[in-house]
């Protein structure tokens, strides 16, 4: 026991029960995973739901923050410098401040942090006057020839970029170029009656472009909003063992429960392999790694050692931006990260996007809070025997050998199974990603989902904020999760309440 301590540069008493009650077997046979059926008091260790790495101090509005609790001092250090250079704000090109120059020529943002709110979720704007910068747009088309379907397909790309706005649509500019565009949302209210004499109204959203500065799109222009989601917890994400995934998935629902999740796969320009895709809102992104050098290339417009273009999302259609000054030099990165050697000049070094790296699987998860209050063990009960545990999977032992050490041989409480559900034609966007269909999308993680509103200041849920609330996030779920909708449509007010009571715990 000694040395399993040790041996993790923690000494929580949580971890060391933790194995000393773990056998030899699979995380996956392992009975402690198993969802309890004992609802009369909290199981142990719920209130810690990442484990040793769970922060377990004051809850305000920068809850989302901290540090992994068993970091050692050295790596707090560098987790500071991480939180630095995401917050890091960037300016055009050229400039004297050589180390922060890059930004664009076309960007949705000019920090990390300026999406990623406090490192919580983002919302989409909220009046007109609202801006949009933890909001944006993903753009595709479908693959235009026979050559290119083949092509994509070797990849598990079904999706392409439009040939005039790249990938997304980019809403800002450095001086001298126009932004790509806007967009704009209508909506539509829906009136749910609820059992009890109660309603609620659901807002459908209509979006659409506006102010094309570059022409006009494809005539299969698909797009699908998404708002920045959360950071707390990624690195244990990425931990879970990929067989623990796997093991859920039923995409031919050959046990007949209705849920039929679906392992999403994707194309690891890291790897230079297909891996199973964990991160983003259809799962499109196989490592944390590589989420993170998506948005700096394509949020930002910045080079980074995976996304190495200077002009980020620019296309060919766009030669003022593929002209544009950039921030293109070699002077962050030593010789021994082997990119001088290659010639490969960037505007992010290797050694920020470790950093950032760190600081983003190092973001802790809140503690729980009032696990044994009798309305949220009460609601924890509906939760459960309402089948919405088929989907949010409550809980993981991440394996012992993990890519850092803070996440080895956690006991966590993420709620989510990170697979691909057909969540019915109200949520549908019609994009395609990968082995994503237009009515997919990755089950999200419950950990830290109460604390929004102390963290955000709002309460919008879902991949485009429609929902806004707990209640209405609920009453959007339709295809495979509808059955289990309709319980809570069907339930007392008091028990209602009760449910959402335990999610605001989470």
């Amino acid at each position: 026991m000694k040395m399993i301590i040790k041996n993790l540069h923690s000494a929580y008493l949580t971890t060391a029960v933790i194995f000393g009650l773990v056998s030899p077997l699979t995380t996956a046979s392992n009975s402690i995973t198993l969802p309890t059926t004992d609802f009369s008091k909290a199981e142990t260790y719920e209130a810690l739901p990442a484990g040793a790495l769970t922060y377990k101090k004051r809850i305000n509005a920068n809850a989302f923050s901290h540090s992994s609790e068993n970091m050692s001092f050295e790596k707090k250090l560098d987790f500071a410098l991480g939180n630095a250079l995401f917050k890091k704000i960037w300016v055009s090109s050229p400039s004297s401040t050589q180390s922060s120059d890059g930004l664009g020529p076309l960007f949705n943002a000019r920090a990390c942090q300026r999406c990623h709110i406090k490192d919580g979720r983002g919302h989409p704007p909220n009046s007109a006057s609202d801006n949009r910068v933890s909001m944006l747009l993903r753009l595709g088309i479908p693959p235009q020839n026979i050559q290119k379907e083949a092509l994509n397909n070797k990849s598990l790309v079904n999706t392409i970029s439009d040939p005039t706005y790249g990938r997304q649509l980019q809403d800002h500019s450095v001086a001298g170029l126009h932004a790509e565009g806007e967009f704009v949302i209508e909506y539509t209210e829906k009136v749910i009656e609820l059992n009890g004499g109660e309603f609620a109204s659901l807002r459908q959203p209509k979006y659409r472009l506006s102010n094309l500065h570059y022409g006009k799109p494809h005539n299969d222009l698909m797009v699908s909003p998404r708002i920045a989601p959360q950071m707390i917890g990624l690195g244990l994400l990425e931990a879970i063992d990929k067989k623990d995934i796997l093991r859920q998935a039923d995409p031919e629902d050959k046990n007949n429960d209705g849920i039929s999740g679906k392992a999403q796969q994707v194309w690891s320009r890291e790897h230079k392999t297909i891996m199973l895709g964990r991160f983003g809102h259809k799962a499109g992104m196989p490592t944390l790694n590589e989420q993170n050098q998506a948005a700096f290339n394509g949020d930002i417009g910045l080079a980074t050692p995976l996304f190495p273009q200077a002009a980020g999302d620019c296309t060919n259609k766009q030669t003022s931006c593929l002209q544009s000054p950039h921030g293109l030099s070699a002077q962050h990165d030593d010789l021994h990260t082997g990119l001088l050697h290659t010639g490969l000049l960037l505007e992010v070094s290797q050694k920020m996007t470790d950093l950032v790296l760190h600081y983003s699987r190092n973001l802790a998860v809140p503690a729980r809070r009032n696990v044994s209050k009798p309305e949220v063990l009460a609601g924890k009960a509906l939760f459960y025997n309402s089948g919405c545990i088929a989907c949010h999977t409550p809980k993981y032992i991440t394996p012992r050998k993990t890519l850092a050490v803070e996440q080895s041989y956690q006991l966590i409480w993420p709620y989510t199974d990170l697979l691909l559900h057909d969540m019915g034609e109200g949520l549908a966007d019609n994009f395609t990603e990968a082995k994503a269909n237009g009515q997919e999308w990755r089950t999200p993680p419950l950990w830290g989902i109460g604390l929004t509103p102390t963290v955000n200041g709002h309460s919008f849920y879902l991949h485009d904020g429609r929902a806004r609330n707990l209640l209405e996030a609920i009453l959007w779920h339709g295809g495979e999760a509808e059955a289990s909708k309709n319980k809570v449509v069907l339930m007392q007010a008091n028990k209602r309440k009760q449910l959402l009571e335990f999610i605001k715990s989470l």
